[in-house]
């Protein structure tokens, strides 16, 4: 083969592998610009919630009102108690102190362990005398940004929920006024009370608040889909994605899990009164005696929820997948025929209408409860306060 022939095939092959090379790159972005997986990540990782699909919101949704998920904001302390760290202190101490109870064995903790997603991961929780609770124990985490507190509502604060599980006969069965005197009697707390208030005076209103103040900064670390919107693309696999745009288009779930705290902080009734067996529970009822709050229960944060088992204000829900599902089918709500004509029918719930069979197929579901995995965060660890002596 002379030279000019051999130079000649060499420029051939240069030329057709040039060429090739650009076929491939055509073809990858023409694959890329068809993925529309690949454009969901691109605009729901771009850090601008602007250029987000709009959700799937019911027509009874306050379109005005309505927030979007996101990443959480700092929390905010309210003016009439605001925080300190010696408060915090102190209220960490008493969230940890079983002589708040009358047995001396049950504390704040024991239903809200900070090893178990600061709840039990129990169906219901044992108290007093180890009598089962009627509910499901809700995580304190992210509990400063909830407006009302417990399944019901019936606390209007953290202040205000602080005293409830002192009284309760089935948890800590204390009279306040005993409590707040055998805390009073402890002498290693007195310098935590001057340091947190002023002066070393014991009250009630004082617990509340440092117990307020402390749950206050039980917050959840950026989670795995905070990092995700914020612009950090690779948090996320392409599943999760899928998981993230259906929780806010066909799953409907944004109705209800809105916000950054993933909470509408509103009460809805989800077919899970379980009209006349021997878990029924009214929910809201109980707290406004209104007849329109039958069966509505409070919307709980779904951050960290892959870690708050068992789910729902029974407990009766061992996995996300049985959630999910239940959910798929449009939260059917059967009461057996016996519970029927027996003089109680008009206290028989509705269940919301915001609530409608899906149609997930088995892979969406898949995906959704993958992008519920992402947001939890880095437990990390909490050391437990030495508690003050007499």
């Amino acid at each position: 083969m002379n030279s000019k022939v051999k130079k000649s095939l060499i420029a051939t092959i240069v030329i057709t592998a040039i060429i090739f090379a650009g076929i491939l790159v055509t073809k990858n972005n023409a694959t890329q610009n068809n993925n529309p997986l690949a454009e969901l990540k691109k605009i729901y990782s771009s850090g601008d919630q602007s250029l987000w699909p709009k959700p799937n919101l019911d027509e009874t949704i306050d379109k005005s009102t309505f927030k979007d998920i996101g990443a959480l904001p700092k929390v905010k302390h309210p003016e009439y108690n605001p925080y300190s760290a010696e408060k915090a202190k102190l209220g960490k101490t008493l969230f940890f102190d079983p002589r708040l109870s009358v047995s001396g064995q049950i504390a704040c903790a024991s239903c809200h362990n900070p090893e178990l997603a600061w709840t039990d991961n129990s169906t219901r929780s044992f108290g007093h005398d180890r009598q089962t609770g009627k509910r499901n124990s809700m995580t304190i985490l992210n509990s400063g940004f909830a407006h009302t507190l417990f399944w019901d509502g019936r606390a209007s604060s953290l202040e205000d929920q602080a005293r409830f599980p002192v009284t309760d006969p089935l948890e800590m069965n204390e009279k306040l006024n005993i409590a707040v005197d055998k805390i009073a009697n402890i002498k290693g707390y007195k310098p935590l009370f001057k340091a947190a208030f002023g002066n070393d005076s014991v009250s009630l209103q004082r617990i509340q608040y440092a117990i307020a103040t402390f749950e206050r900064t039980v917050n959840s670390y950026k989670s795995r889909f905070d990092k995700f919107i914020e612009g950090d693309s690779s948090k996320l696999t392409n599943e999760e994605v899928l998981g993230l745009h259906l929780f806010r288009t066909k799953a409907r779930c944004i109705n209800c899990h809105n916000t950054p705290y993933f909470s509408d902080n509103n009460f809805h009734n989800d077919g899970q009164t379980l009209f006349g067996t021997k878990d029924e529970d009214f929910g809201r009822y109980h707290v406004t005696n209104n007849m329109e709050d039958i069966g509505k229960f409070k919307t709980p944060t779904l951050r960290e929820v892959s870690r708050t088992g068992p789910w729902m204000h029974h407990g009766n829900f061992p996995s996300l997948l049985d959630v999910v599902e239940y959910y798929n089918l449009g939260n059917p709500a059967p009461i057996q025929k016996k519970y029927l004509g027996v003089g109680r029918d008009s206290l028989i719930p509705t269940t919301s209408p915001i609530l409608r069979k899906l149609n997930l197929e088995k892979t969406e579901i898949k995906a959704l409860i993958a992008f519920l995995e992402t947001l939890k965060s880095n437990k990390g660890r909490t050391l437990i306060p030495k508690l003050p002596t007499e």
